[in-house]
């Protein structure tokens, strides 16, 4: 043992950290001793490495030494424990005071520490080297706790790293198999429109064929009548014009009605009624489908927009661009008057049939249809109307202007003490004849 070592304090001879007796001392570079456990502890989980004492940083591990000077057992330390001696009595401090927390001899006591708990030296060493290595265990232990904790928190974020990539590629997955789906379906849609207008296109060209062959034979029978006009053969005059007038073209128009009207039954919509706006004496079907009128008043909800003097009612859709197009069916009467926004067609008394225009367009039609057909178009600013079982158009408003939004309108007018019963229909629209 060195001379130095010798003159150390009780204090110089704990490692800073335990702070127990050295074991294993080393020291660091900056000249400062520790328990190696203790040290190599302190810097596995701290950054930058840092002495205690001095606070000097280290940013490379530093290498510490052994201190074989510092490496002594309990008893060498302190060889001569109770032997140390009391500089005001000089004598052997072999006693603790407990109530001023300093050693005393054995005279100390008994002048200066009488009424204070003393207890032997050596005693009150090994109660606080047990307590010290109690606290060291538990600190130990609380290290422990903390890298458990540590590792649990690593692996919870793993398993939350690994579930998110899991749910990333779920999601990449469905959105892919979605973008599929919706191409797939637009590919259908596209060749489903493409086919409809094709199926057009090859009916119209059949038309313009015929109408194109009978103007040819017309022009040809122009030319025939042009011909015979300038004759003065009145014998050959009159048996020419029997002839001619027997090769007129018969053909039936009945095709190209049909045609026309199945062009604008691909754009069918379903329309049912809005009992919100009903006149309360009208009836209305569960399934917004019929309305005829009544005899009673009911008492509904004074909604603004019901009509409460006109017996009418409109559709619940509302249509603010393209084209849409539904049928009714009915014997009803019923008259209203134009403008204020209405383009409708109505039955009057007996068989006179109407468009509400200002003034009103009597109609000329052979029968009255039981099934009327409506086609609006919104952007070229017309409504059409169709005698459905005869392939006719009755009427069309044309150069209207649409800037608002167009609902379906019905008025069934009043029953007539039950002569005018029948109700308006909302029929399904047949075009795959």
């Amino acid at each position: 043992m060195s001379a130095a070592t010798n003159l150390l304090s009780d204090d110089e001879l704990l490692c800073p950290i335990c702070p127990n007796m050295f074991t294993d001392p080393v020291t660091t570079p900056c000249g400062h001793n520790f328990c190696k456990k203790c040290i190599t502890q302190h810097w596995d989980i701290n950054f930058p490495f840092q002495c205690t004492v001095c606070k000097k940083a280290f940013y490379n591990r530093p290498q510490v030494r052994l201190n074989p000077d510092m490496k002594l057992s309990r008893k060498q330390k302190f060889p001569n424990l109770e032997n140390r001696m009391c500089r005001k009595h000089d004598k052997h401090l072999e006693l603790f005071c407990k109530t001023d927390q300093t050693c005393v001899c054995m005279l100390c006591s008994v002048l200066d520490h009488k009424t204070h708990e003393v207890v032997p030296l050596r005693e009150e060493y090994e109660g606080k080297k047990a307590e010290l290595e109690k606290t060291e265990a538990e600190i130990q232990q609380m290290i422990q706790k903390r890298r458990l904790k540590i590792q649990e928190i690593k692996e919870s974020v793993k398993m939350s790293k690994d579930a998110a990539d899991r749910q990333k590629a779920e999601g990449v997955q469905v959105l892919t198999a979605l973008m599929e789906s919706v191409e797939r379906r637009l590919k259908e849609l596209i060749k489903e429109i493409e086919d409809k207008q094709e199926t057009t296109e090859k009916q119209a060209e059949g038309v313009i064929k015929d109408l194109e062959q009978e103007i040819s034979e017309l022009m040809e029978r122009s030319s025939e009548v042009e011909q015979l006009s300038h004759s003065e053969d009145h014998l050959h005059l009159l048996q020419s014009f029997s002839s001619l007038k027997a090769a007129a073209p018969t053909k039936d128009w009945t095709e190209v009605r049909a045609a026309e009207l199945k062009r604008v039954q691909q754009y069918a919509v379903d329309v049912t009624l809005d009992p919100d706006t009903a006149n309360p004496k009208l009836i209305l079907s569960d399934d917004g489908k019929q309305v005829k009128c009544g005899d009673v008043r009911k008492k509904l909800p004074d909604n603004p927009e019901r009509f409460s003097y006109c017996v009418c009612v409109l559709g619940e859709q509302s249509f603010s661009s393209g084209r849409f197009y539904f049928e009714v069916q009915s014997r009803s009467t019923g008259r209203d008057s134009p403008g204020d926004g209405l383009w409708t067609v109505c039955l009057g008394d007996g068989s006179e049939y109407s468009a509400c225009t200002a003034p009103p367009v009597r109609l000329s039609l052979q029968s009255g249809p039981e099934k009327v057909g409506v086609f609006v178009d919104y952007e070229e600013g017309l409504v059409s109307f169709y005698d459905v079982d005869a392939a006719a158009l009755i009427y069309s408003f044309t150069g209207c202007s649409f800037t608002e939004k167009l609902f379906s309108y019905f008025c069934p007018c009043t029953s007539d003490d039950g002569k005018n019963s029948a109700p308006l229909l909302i029929t399904p629209v047949n075009n795959t004849n």
